[in-house]
């Protein structure tokens, strides 16, 4: 089915409100993790019980964690939704780019599968994904989490996912303060580096250092999301 690239001049959940005037779905799916040093990149797909309303779901960027965390709940209860998590060693491989739309597919796969609801329209949030064994036509754009609320509501669902993972992380490798910059490139995480060199955890293409710290690799080769509620 046809990619479509749109720019976003058109009213807020446009989509949506079509859509479920036909009584039919929307899919939205975003990323989050795409510009950190360290962990994976995290994708999730997410389709919104029609005509569901919560004034929170939004970007997620513009979000608390504790408004993120209710919205998250919320979320579990409103939305089918699936989550595609792509290792850190993938990303090296095969560059950023390429990974997320990996991440975002296993995203969709991982919903498409596991539930019957079929979407009229996939929107995804800046990426051009290719689809073309499903018969559903997919359009992209900028600022999708702010246009689109089935966009921020993947967004916000990729974000919660990966926040709590880096968390998690920060307690495998102290004195790199993942609990407080989930991987990106703050000055405390830099300093870590500075100090303790890599670890497996880290992007390698994204850093200057190529010496990493031995860390288990039973913490690196599978993601447990068990323990995160999902």
């Amino acid at each position: 089915m046809v990619t479509t690239k749109r720019k976003p001049d058109f009213k807020r959940n446009l989509y949506e409100n079509e859509a479920w005037e036909r009584s039919e779905l929307v899919c939205g799916i975003d990323e989050v993790g795409r510009s950190c040093f360290a962990g994976p990149v995290v994708a999730a797909a997410a389709i919104l019980r029609p005509k569901a309303r919560n004034k929170l779901i939004k970007d997620s960027k513009l979000m608390t964690p504790e408004e993120r965390e209710i919205a998250f709940q919320w979320l579990m209860k409103n939305s089918t939704y699936g989550i595609g998590i792509v290792h850190h060693r993938m990303i090296d491989s095969r560059n950023i780019y390429q990974a997320t739309l990996v991440a975002m597919k296993r995203a969709l796969m991982q919903l498409l599968s596991a539930h019957d609801a079929k979407p009229s329209v996939i929107l995804v949030d800046a990426m051009p994904i290719k689809l073309d064994h499903l018969d559903i036509p997919v359009v992209h754009f900028i600022y999708g989490e702010r246009q689109s609320k089935s966009i921020a509501a993947a967004s916000i669902i990729a974000k919660v996912t990966r926040d709590a993972l880096m968390t998690r992380l920060d307690a495998v490798t102290p004195g790199y303060a993942y609990a407080n910059n989930k991987g990106y490139g703050t000055k405390a995480h830099r300093q870590g580096i500075d100090q303790d060199g890599l670890t497996l955890f880290h992007r390698m293409s994204f850093t200057s250092q190529k010496e990493a710290l031995e860390v288990p690799l039973s913490f690196i080769t599978e993601v447990d999301l068990t323990e995160t509620g999902l």
